[in-house]
């Protein structure tokens, strides 16, 4: 029986919500209301968008432990977000930002575009055989000139799990900025600012929020709000926004500065209901055990093939609701097209074929997306 938030087509397996995770029903629903309301009544209801609007703020607040909903601006995307940061610190030439090659290129240019401001990035090998764990090499890297460090809660990748309070506790002992891309961990598996002491966090909606694209959420830690220099301006992002007619008129005090303009209310509802189901229906603990059962069971299956085999690191503390496996054998490039075409969702990453289920995911569909891999891989 399908989950009854997900009654997806019997012709697939979403096993990609690392790239694009498919709408919950609650979620469909909502932008559906909202496309009628639109349609019959226009903006009449105006007001009770916005308490809608709140709401989301609320429920992201609640999602990563933010002390209060005023802390999260939404955004267009984390690329957006990660240039509030970038373009907001006042840069000194010769001071240093550390990011990792294993990155995302929204992690990776955002940085990268300082150069012409004498900014030196630092690309980090994870895998550095001179270093314990990708943490230390991110650790050594630091020095005097380090200003900021910028890594992925989860490698999208590899699926490889960081550990973010280490990060944190060393970016703090040297007065350094930590900035945190958790696009493929919210949603997935559970994030809490009281033991992750990042500056700023970003993230999507679109993956495993389950939301729609085109929202997403910046947090940035409320002493150091003021120091970002304001990239974007225009007439929602004022402390009086109410007051078209103001002439002195000061950013908002809340993340709200980060807003410029008129907010996309569809995208709102979405996301808003798509953070009810895995809040409210499901509940964070549930879902995150739920996504860990998927990916070990897919790992122990994998293992035990005699065709495929797992590139993801399954210690534990590294494991993430992202699990990469291949076939030494066959084309994996082939494998992952041959994949798709059956209508078993996944990417190409790492140099293998990426599966990232989500919690709903039944055993009798992973089970299936395995053998039919194993099953092309001999094929292939």
């Amino acid at each position: 029986m399908p989950h009854p938030q997900f009654p997806q087509d019997d012709a697939i397996i979403h096993l990609n919500h690392a790239g694009v995770g498919g709408w919950p029903q609650r979620t469909a629903d909502a932008v559906s209301d909202f496309a009628r309301e639109n349609l019959h009544r226009g903006s009449a209801n105006y007001p009770r968008w916005l308490e809608t609007e709140q709401r989301l703020r609320e429920r992201l607040a609640a999602l990563i432990g933010a002390p209060d909903p005023g802390d999260v601006a939404l955004v267009k995307n984390t690329s957006e977000a990660l240039s509030f940061v970038a373009y907001g610190i006042s840069w000194s030439a010769g001071d240093e930002v550390i990011i990792n090659r294993s990155e995302f290129p929204s992690n990776r240019i955002v940085w990268e575009s300082l150069r012409d401001q004498g900014v030196v990035i630092r690309d980090v090998d994870l895998h550095d055989p001179d270093h314990l764990s990708p943490e230390d090499a991110l650790i050594a890297a630091m020095n005097s000139r380090t200003r900021l460090v910028s890594v992925s809660a989860v490698q999208y990748g590899s699926g490889l799990r960081m550990d973010l309070e280490r990060l944190s506790a060393a970016c703090r002992d040297r007065d350094v900025l930590f900035c945190v891309d958790a696009i493929q961990q919210l949603g997935a598996l559970r994030f809490d600012l009281s033991s992750v002491d990042a500056d700023f966090v970003v993230a999507d909606g679109h993956k495993w929020l389950l939301g729609p694209e085109g929202l997403g959420l910046f947090y940035c830690r409320p002493s150091i709000r003021d120091s970002l220099k304001l990239t974007q301006y225009g007439w929602h992002m004022v402390e009086d926004a109410g007051n078209y007619d103001t002439v002195d008129w000061e950013p908002a005090r809340s993340a709200r500065r980060f807003e410029c303009g008129s907010p996309n209310l569809m995208a709102v509802h979405g996301l808003e209901a798509s953070l009810a189901v895995l809040q409210d229906d499901a509940g964070m603990d549930a879902v995150e055990s739920g996504v860990l059962a998927c990916t070990e069971y897919l790992a122990e299956r994998i293992a035990d093939s005699g065709r495929l085999e797992v590139i993801s690191n399954r210690a534990p503390a590294r494991r993430s609701g992202i699990l990469v496996f291949r076939s030494p054998q066959a084309d994996n490039t082939a494998l992952y097209r041959a994949l798709m075409a059956e209508g078993i969702l996944c990417a190409a990453r790492g140099g293998g074929v990426r599966f990232s289920p989500h919690f709903y995911l039944s055993t009798s569909q992973l089970e299936h997306a395995v053998s039919r891999a194993e099953a092309l891989a001999g094929t292939l």
